[in-house]
């Protein structure tokens, strides 16, 4: 006991230790308590053998990624002691601001500790709390399961794609159609001549009648470009068609998001008006001589450079003036199209005009719950997600129609839809088509629809060998 005394006294005087306890001074290294103790309630000194008494270097525990000490010498200037040296060798309380870990399932995290809950970051405040982010999340699970639970017509699934993301970024990332100026939405709308009672059918789809010519989904990624992708898909088709199979393109998106740069913001939003306005006076190339080059949301969204100037050339075979940026192919053509024109909001006159001519573009307003959709007649249900109605986000987006259906209700009424191509890869609805209600212009599909011919030259017509 005089011994324990005399080392304790030596030691707050900082006198030198006798011969026997003294050591080869170790280097100190920096307070790892200085903002508080991490862990407090772990077991460190707890689980070695007595060295609480003199200086012993070698009384050393991991903690975190350093060392801490359990022997005397540990607290003697800047502290690098562990956790429950204080309580366990001395028996007070630590001269340090304690913090506390936080328990997430079942494993115990030091304070300062992060994981994500979807789309937000959890961070252990240091009391035993988690502080989390309160971002809308664009994958809702109570959201999937009320809707799945629901009489709505449509399933609702997770898309690992969107899983954590916030609906502000899936708005951001995943849309990018720009509403047409005033002057360009109340442009004259085209009438199509229907005879007096004609009965159209009650299913159609355009890949069955132009078999071979309509061309598939594709995946936008992260790049806000629906602009360009649905552009693409609806001048790919009308080509296929209207040259009667003589061209079939698969026309590119990043040759509108790279160069299509007239009031345009490539990757970060544009308009469809001026899209159909580069495809008339410049032209597109196919998708692989100029392919798409994918987006992610970290960073800039800003398209790479054009790499690839088109300009007509008149009558007869049209090229590009420069190579493809896929070094691979040769073939530069460009193809081009007549001016677009706005069809009647009136869903027949849509239905004879894609039926005749082919897809046709439609904008329409994204709530947060078609992000989820999965199968079925989409209709926007409003369930709630912590925000009113009204005050909800929501962005516009543009796809491909390409035919039309109904079904019956249970109840003997009829389910009319469209059936859509979105832009978000195969894996998302039906094998990246949708169906959409009809006829009551739902998420106002119906509001702005666009039509358009490819121009095809007699060149263009001969016959393949």
């Amino acid at each position: 006991m005089e011994s324990w005394i005399l080392l304790c006294t030596l030691l707050l005087m900082g006198e030198t230790l006798p011969a026997q306890m003294h050591r080869t001074r170790r280097e100190l290294v920096p307070g790892l308590h200085e903002q508080g103790i991490r862990d407090a309630e772990g077991s460190y000194c707890g689980r070695q053998d007595a060295c609480c008494y003199g200086r012993d270097d070698a009384c050393t525990v991991p903690y975190f990624d350093t060392l801490c000490y359990c022997d005397l010498f540990c607290n003697r200037t800047i502290s690098d002691c562990c956790p429950d040296f204080w309580e366990y060798c001395l028996g007070i309380d630590p001269p340090y601001p304690v913090q506390k870990g936080c328990i997430h399932n079942s494993v115990k995290f030091h304070a300062g500790a992060t994981y994500h809950d979807n789309c937000n970051l959890c961070t252990c405040n240091g009391h035993g709390e988690w502080d989390s982010e309160n971002h809308v999340c664009l994958i809702n699970g109570d959201m999937i399961d009320a809707i799945n639970r629901g009489n709505y017509g449509w399933r609702a699934s997770n898309y690992s794609q969107f899983w954590g993301m916030t609906l502000e970024e899936g708005i951001q990332y995943r849309l990018g159609t720009i509403k047409p100026p005033t002057s360009v939405m109340n442009m004259n709308e085209l009438h199509i001549n229907m005879a007096t009672n004609e009965v159209l059918p009650s299913h159609f789809n355009a890949a069955d009648k132009w078999s071979a010519l309509i061309h598939e989904p594709l995946d936008q990624g992260n790049c806000a470009g629906s602009w360009a992708f649905s552009t693409a898909a609806v001048a790919s088709d009308r080509i296929s068609i209207h040259s009667m199979g003589h061209m079939t393109p698969t026309l590119s998106p990043q040759n509108l998001l790279s160069c299509n740069t007239r009031h345009q913001q490539g990757c970060n939003g544009g308009r469809v008006d001026g899209a159909w306005w580069y495809l008339r006076r410049r032209g597109v190339v196919t998708d692989e001589c100029y392919p798409f080059t994918s987006q992610e949301k970290e960073g800039s969204l800003a398209s790479p450079s054009c790499m690839m100037h088109t300009r007509s050339t008149g009558r007869g075979k049209r090229q590009a003036i420069a190579r493809c940026p896929n070094s691979h192919t040769d073939s530069n053509e460009i193809y081009q199209s007549t001016p677009a024109y706005r069809l009647s909001s009136d869903e027949k006159e849509i239905m004879k005009e894609l039926m005749e001519n082919g897809p046709v573009q439609a904008l329409m307003e994204v709530h947060e719950d078609f992000f989820m959709y999965k199968s079925g007649i989409y209709q926007h249900t409003p369930i709630a997600t912590g925000k009113p109605e009204q005050n909800r986000r929501h962005g516009t987006h543009s796809v491909k129609i390409t035919g039309w259906g109904e079904e019956w209700k249970l109840d003997g009424s009829k389910w009319k839809y469209w059936i859509a191509a979105n832009s978000w890869g195969k894996a998302w609805g039906e094998h990246g088509y949708f169906r959409i209600a009809r006829g009551t212009n739902e998420c106002e599909i119906e509001s702005f629809v666009v039509g358009v011919w490819g121009r095809i030259e007699m060149e263009d017509m001969r016959y393949k060998k």
